[in-house]
C-alpha cells in the first residue's frame, strides 16, 4: 500500500520524548513526517479517531485499544524515572483520594497498580490539572507526570514523594515502559520501525545538544536535563522492556483497569 501524503505523527512535547523525535526534527528523517504535538492521552485519541497515523501513546493504550506498535523505540525506565511522581500527605496505605494528572493514562494505571499491589490502597481517582497545591488541597495525594513532575523533583515539597518508576522496578524486577509509538495497522511496517529507531538513535547520540536546547526553556539546567536523559530515561526498547510491558498489562487486567482478554470491559 502506498501513501501519497506524509504519515501523520502525533508526538509529545515532554523532555523525555525529545530523543525519539530528534532525527525527525534535525536528522535524515526530517521532512519525512507530518509532526503534531499533543499530550500522550490526546495522541491515543487521535489514533483512535484516525486523525493520526502513528503517535507516542501511553503503553496502557496498546492493550486498551488493541493497537499495533513500532518495536524498538519508546519511553521506559530501569528504576528511578523522576518524571512520574506520587506526592502524598499520608502513608501510601492510607491514601483514599488521589488527584491524577490525566495527561498520561499509563501513569494513572501504574499508580493504581503500585498502590494496590504494594500498599493495599485503592483510592478514588480525581482528575485534576497538574497544579500540586490545588491537587493536595482537594485530596490525600497527587500524581504528576512529565515536566511538572520534574519541577517537583528539582524543588521537592516537605511531603513524601514516591518515584513510580522505582516503585515498579522494586516490585517486579522488570523495566517499566511508559509509552511506545502506537500506530494504525497499515503503518506498522519494518520500514517504519527502522525509521523511528534511527530517529531515536540519532537523538540518543546527541543528548548534550538536546539538554542544551530543551532544558533551559523548560526551567531546567543543562546539567539536570542531561543527567535525566542519560540516567533515568531509556528510549531504546528490547525484549526485557516488552516483558515488563506485558506484566503491566496483566496487572492492569487483574485490577479491572483493562477488559480481560476475550472478555467484556470490566
Amino acid at each position: 500500500m502506498t501513501h501519497q501524503r506524509k504519515p501523520r505523527v502525533c508526538a509529545v512535547s515532554y523532555l523525555n520524548t525529545a530523543p525519539l523525535i530528534w532525527g525527525m526534527l534535525h536528522g535524515s528523517q526530517r521532512d519525512c513526517f507530518e509532526l503534531d504535538f499533543s499530550l500522550p492521552s490526546e495522541c491515543a485519541d487521535k489514533l483512535a479517531s484516525g486523525t493520526a497515523d502513528i503517535g507516542v501513546v501511553p503503553s496502557i493504550e496498546v492493550a486498551r485499544q488493541g493497537l499495533g506498535y513500532l518495536r524498538g523505540a519508546g519511553i521506559a525506565s530501569h528504576g528511578e524515572v523522576r518524571s512520574i511522581l506520587l506526592v502524598s500527605k499520608v502513608p501510601p496505605a492510607e491514601i483514599r483520594t488521589l488527584a491524577a494528572d490525566t495527561s498520561s493514562r499509563t501513569s494513572v494505571a501504574l499508580a493504581r497498580i503500585v498502590l494496590s499491589r504494594r500498599y493495599g490502597a485503592q483510592p478514588e481517582m480525581k482528575p485534576m490539572p497538574p497544579d500540586l497545591p490545588s491537587m493536595l488541597e482537594a485530596t490525600d495525594a497527587a500524581l504528576l507526570i512529565g515536566d511538572p513532575a520534574l519541577r517537583v523533583w528539582v524543588s521537592p515539597p516537605p511531603l513524601a514523594v514516591y518515584d513510580l518508576g522505582a516503585e515498579w522496578v522494586a516490585m517486579t524486577g522488570l523495566p517499566m515502559v511508559f509509552a511506545v509509538w502506537g500506530g494504525r495497522k497499515e503503518f506498522i511496517t519494518p520500514g517504519m520501525e527502522a525509521a523511528f529507531l534511527e530517529s531515536c538513535r540519532f537523538g540518543r547520540a546527541r543528548l548534550a545538544e538536546i539538554a542544551r536546547c530543551e532544558g533551559p526553556p523548560r526551567g531546567f539546567s543543562e546539567a539536570f536535563a542531561l543527567e535525566y536523559l542519560e540516567r533515568n530515561i531509556v528510549n531504546e526498547l528490547g525484549e526485557r522492556e516488552y516483558e515488563g510491558m506485558r506484566l503491566f498489562h496483566q496487572y492492569a487486567r487483574e485490577l479491572g483497569i483493562l477488559a480481560p482478554v476475550g472478555g467484556a470491559r470490566a
